[in-house]
């Protein structure tokens, strides 16, 4: 059968591909410890759970509106309000199922064939892909690690043309865990508003940040670029329901209700009891959460220590999200390999760890590194990188 051409020229997810590879080691019997997991290891709370038992058993299992249940989008307006001084109506609030589901849907509602969007590497993996997928073209802005990964307004002003339609801001980033500060917002927005650039604001992390730091979304620091802003979040990294797949996106009632119509053609509608369970994530007690991200960032301030020792590895400490996202070219070069994709590749085969190579997020000197599992496995994983390379340079230093 011959494929539409849309589907025959992705690229396969480079998170999903490693974890194949894990699992077909562990079906073999091998001891393998992945750190490519995009969830947190975190059951859902339990109040969450029970709040759902009682919307099933309260009959609450049919259809519900294309774009959310209003009750929930009221909830979302008020969590928006509350955690941002963000005011947002119902109308301009769109949920669907899972955060990435809402931004294929803004891409489907937006793009046109030829249209632009300007992408900042390194990129969560489904930015391209889904920006192709609407006859979009991503436009790669290189966000430089001596600028902790993040674009410049210079360069975002060298990249924008007469076919530039949008810009994705992911703040903190899945995958280098960096936040872009009031001042850079304000740099980056300054541009959009001057070159009429919609801003695609990727908050799904906000929740996860470490060591003081703290998230603005850049629809907070005026009501011009709030207009100019689409706010793209969801429950499904801040409240662990990845599963539950409920996203949301909050912006111009206009856009939003493109986006409702389209998903009335596509989904329907998001689950009805996982709307529920999000009403109950949102109007219920939040301590869950805060202990969730203390227990992120004790493992991160742990194993961030140990993982700059190993040789090779130079890592800039994350600020948020619950990855490590160290550059290891040098590695791969001490141990003879000619890229990092090998190094990694050889790294699961030899030591039964399993990494994601950079190459998949537009950094091929990187590898990204969940610590969203437990600190034991985390300090074991840590611990056979360290005897890898050991043992690569001893073998090499011999020869």
């Amino acid at each position: 059968m011959k494929l539409a051409k849309r589907v025959a020229s992705l690229t396969p997810s480079a998170t999903l591909e490693i974890t194949a590879k894990a699992k077909e080691l562990v079906d073999q019997g091998h001891d393998v410890i992945a750190l490519g997991a995009g969830e947190p290891d975190f059951n859902t709370p339990q109040h969450i759970i029970d709040a759902t038992v009682i919307a099933m058993n309260e009959g609450h299992t049919k259809y519900t509106p294309s774009g959310g249940l209003l009750s929930l989008r009221k909830v979302i307006c008020n969590k928006l309000r509350t955690d941002q001084g963000l005011e947002y109506l119902p109308s301009e609030i769109i949920v669907g199922s899972g955060a990435k589901h809402i931004l294929y849907t803004l891409f489907q509602a937006i793009l046109d064939e030829g249209d632009e969007v300007i992408i900042p590497t390194p990129y969560w993996v489904s930015y391209p892909e889904q920006v192709k997928l609407a006859g979009g073209i991503p436009i790669y802005v290189d966000g430089l690690e001596q600028n902790e990964y993040k674009i410049t307004k210079d360069q975002l002003k060298a990249a924008i043309t007469p076919n530039t339609k949008a810009i994705i801001l992911n703040s903190p980033s899945n995958p280098t865990g960096m936040i872009y500060s009031k001042e850079e917002l304000a740099e980056l927005g300054g541009v959009c508003l001057e070159h009429n650039v919609l801003i695609v604001s990727d908050e799904i992390y906000e929740k996860l940040t470490y060591d003081g730091a703290t998230h603005t979304s850049i629809a907070q620091l005026s009501p011009e670029l709030k207009e100019q802003t689409i706010i793209i979040n969801g429950v499904s990294k801040s409240h662990s329901m990845t599963g539950w797949r409920i996203g949301y996106a909050a912006g111009n009632a206009e856009l939003i209700k493109a986006m409702t119509n389209l998903a009335s053609h596509s989904t329907s509608n998001p689950t009805s009891i996982a709307q529920y369970a999000t009403i109950a994530a949102y109007e219920g007690s939040q301590e869950t959460v805060e202990e969730m991200r203390q227990a992120f960032e004790e493992r991160l301030n742990i194993i961030y220590a140990k993982l700059v020792e190993i040789p090779g590895f130079s890592c800039i400490k994350p600020q948020g999200a619950f990855y490590l996202f160290p550059n290891v070219s040098k590695a791969a070069e001490l141990s003879g390999y000619v890229s990092v994709d090998e190094w990694a590749t050889a790294l699961l085969e030899e030591k039964k760890v399993a990494i994601v190579p950079g190459s998949g997020f537009g950094a091929p000197d990187n590898i990204r590194l969940s610590y969203a599992t437990s600190l034991d496995l985390l300090e074991k994983a840590v611990s056979r990188m360290d005897e890898f390379m050991k043992e690569k340079t001893s073998i090499l230093s011999k020869n």
